[in-house]
Parts: C-alpha cells; sequence; structure tokens
C-alpha cells in the first residue's frame, strides 16, 4: 500500500510541476490543482495509514493511543480541499476575465507561432 501511495504523489507531483512549467494559464491552474492533490496525499500519509483502525475510544474505556487513527491530518486535508476549491473557482474566473480582455489564455500575451 506503500508503494502504491509513493508512486501517486510522485506522478501527481510530476504531473503538476510540468503542467506548470506550460505557457497555457488554464494549464498552469490544472498543474497547480495537481500539486495540491499530491500535497494533500502526504499530509494524509503522514497521520499513519491504518486500515480498520477506530478514529476515537469506544465504550469500553481506555485504548492504546498507538492503536488510534491520528485525526488532525484528516481534519487538515479536509480543510486544505474546500480552500483550493475556492482557489481553483477563483482563478477560473480571473482566467475568464483575462481572456475576454486579451483574447488569448496564453501567458505572454501572444499566441505560438
Amino acid at each position: 500500500m506503500e508503494i502504491v501511495l509513493a508512486l501517486a504523489i510522485g506522478i501527481l507531483t510530476g504531473s503538476g510541476v510540468w503542467l506548470i512549467l506550460r505557457p497555457r494559464t488554464f494549464q498552469v491552474i490544472v498543474g497547480l490543482s495537481l500539486l495540491s492533490y499530491a500535497v494533500n496525499l502526504f499530509i494524509y500519509a503522514m497521520g499513519r495509514l491504518r486500515v480498520d483502525a477506530p478514529p476515537v475510544v469506544g465504550r469500553g474505556g481506555s485504548a492504546d493511543p498507538s492503536q488510534l487513527v491520528d485525526p488532525l491530518p484528516q481534519a487538515l486535508v479536509l480543510t486544505a480541499i474546500v480552500i483550493s476549491f475556492a482557489m481553483t473557482a477563483l482563478l477560473l474566473v480571473v482566467l475568464l476575465a483575462s481572456r475576454g480582455l486579451t483574447g488569448t489564455d496564453h501567458v505572454d500575451g501572444k499566441e505560438p507561432d
């Protein structure tokens, strides 16, 4: 499972960086989104990946803290998802306004030859 997660984070990061270096604005926005997904997966993985572990202590009383899932990375990732969704929507609105003013979505304002 760890190797699959590491590969997913690496592929998302590599694809995001490659798209950020492209000259089109829409590709830059998609690249930023892919990078945010990679960071979210990384933060989530730092909270210990455990299968079938309880998130809270049950009615039985005390439990071994090493057997519980850390809820903080999950809360941070959830907050990051909401913020990245809002920022992506804002960037798309700015992209549409810029395209309406300049007639192109190319970064330097000129169409490639």
